[in-house]
């Protein structure tokens, strides 16, 4: 945890932007496997991990706007439970670390909602993504379920997008390690690839690397030949000499901080010619978006300069054809590049993406409905504290090319006939995690992945 005046502080300043009524804001419940005593490893909310710290299941807390108090609600442990688990701290001890000094029963929580809904109090809280969750708010404040999914404070979800989005110099500290753990996965996989091993025995490995932290992985591990499948969760495959093989990981420090980094190299000791040619293009459009990256200049911004740049080299290449400004405008480098050029980051890979993307990634605006920048996650302009990933690709999805081909799609933009000749190529991604500066950016991690051609050959061998 950090001290408990940062929670204080962030707790201050979340009652301050709510005008009236009471905040609930539910940390999360064990999720079982197979049945209630073998449960997943638990993950705490991470709104709820940002305002107490508390690892720990079945806690909610209020924070009443009108008082200025803020209040932790649970049922303590018993001996009973002291037999399985060991002696644990109360509820009380846990929540005077994060500054919070009132505590009640679930029963006492049940009792202070139904004095608020009494006094016609406005209830606050965030959209639910766990139905366990749904039930518990169902429970303690009589709303339906489908109240519950439909009256999501807007007020709310903007006062906390308001708070996280911006990440303090703590913050940065612990994302930094896991970013490091996770550039310590990645040259661990490149060093041990061979043809003849499966992605399974890579997946192994390099989550090994991030469980030894104390923490965890971040997300599910992307390990993978067939990389133009965006995310490809399947490692069943026994590679072979002229892959590619395209890794997409990330370590979570035991306080729920993530790092977020990919990386695409030869199942061999070296890139092939026409896989440099892509690579280099990869790499090219990547810098582009660094060299855009800086405050208000908005993501749209910085993701055009990696399609416009992907767009020109696949033209050079005979895979894309006419005025290169119209083809992206058109949406036609989306063939290739389907996705969006990254994503904020923080106690969420997908930093509050349970929040909802128009309010965290584009400042309440709609988003673009087209093809492509439809799953660009992150629109908004750059501000100084904003942590994300920088991560273009270029993909070869043979299921997309016979789609668009057999509607006659984008015609005078496409040269079909040559982007046949790239049905089993796969794809390329590499990704970078940066910090926005006052002054521009700053590669986030003291340790550095490789990235050059070269960098990588030098490891496979």
């Amino acid at each position: 945890m950090f001290s408990s005046e940062t929670y204080t502080k962030r707790q201050k300043e979340l009652l301050n932007q709510i005008n009236s009524g009471i905040i609930l804001l539910p940390g999360n419940e064990e999720s079982p496997m197979n049945y209630t005593d073998n449960p997943y490893r638990f993950r705490q909310d991470s709104t709820f991990l940002y305002y107490f710290g508390i690892i720990r299941p079945g806690l909610v807390s209020l924070l009443d706007t009108t008082k200025g108090e803020v209040t932790i609600y649970g049922d303590d442990y018993t001996v009973e439970d002291f037999v399985w688990m060991g002696k644990q701290p109360t509820i009380r001890e846990q929540a005077s670390l994060c500054g919070v000094g009132k505590t009640g029963s679930i029963n006492d929580l049940i009792n202070r909602v139904k004095q608020a809904t009494k006094s016609k109090e406005a209830i606050h809280f965030l959209p639910q993504y766990r139905h366990h969750n749904i039930l518990k708010l169902m429970n303690i404040t009589g709303f339906t379920a489908q109240e519950i999914e439909n009256n999501a404070s807007i007020e709310l979800i903007k006062a906390v997008v308001s708070q996280r989005n911006y990440k303090t110099g703590e913050e940065i500290v612990e994302i930094e390690k896991g970013v490091d753990t996770t550039v310590d996965m990645h040259i661990e996989a490149m060093k041990m690839l061979k043809p003849g091993m499966s992605e399974l025995e890579v997946v192994v490995k390099i989550e090994k690397i991030a469980r030894a932290t104390g923490g965890d992985i971040s997300f599910p591990t992307i390990a993978t030949i067939n990389g133009q499948t965006l995310h490809n969760h399947y490692h069943g495959n026994v590679v072979k000499e002229g892959q590619l093989f395209l890794l997409d990981c990330g370590a979570e420090t035991p306080m729920g901080y993530a790092g977020d980094l990919s990386s695409t190299f030869p199942v061999g000791k070296t890139f092939s010619s026409l896989q440099k040619d892509i690579y280099s293009l990869v790499l090219k459009s990547h810098y582009a978006c660094v060299d855009t990256l800086k405050p208000g200049v908005t993501f749209k911004e910085v993701h055009r300069a990696a399609c416009l740049t992907i767009a020109t080299g696949l033209k050079s290449m005979g895979l894309m054809k006419g005025d290169t400004e119209s083809a992206v405008n058109a949406g036609a480098h989306a063939l290739f590049f389907p996705c969006g050029t990254g994503h904020m980051m923080g106690l969420d890979i997908h930093d509050m993406e349970n929040l909802g993307e128009e309010y965290v990634g584009y400042d309440g605006k709609p988003k673009s409905t087209q093809f492509g920048i439809k799953s660009l996650r992150l629109g908004r302009a750059m501000e100084p504290g904003f942590v994300v990933t920088i991560e273009p690709g270029i993909y070869f999805i043979p299921e997309l090319t016979d789609q668009w081909r057999a509607q006659n799609k984008f015609m005078e933009f496409l040269n079909y006939d040559e982007i046949d000749k790239f049905r089993n190529f796969g794809g390329i991604r590499n990704e970078e995690d940066y910090l926005i500066t006052p002054n521009g950016k700053r590669l986030l991690g003291s340790k550095k992945k490789p990235m050059l051609i070269e960098e990588v050959e030098a490891l496979r061998k």
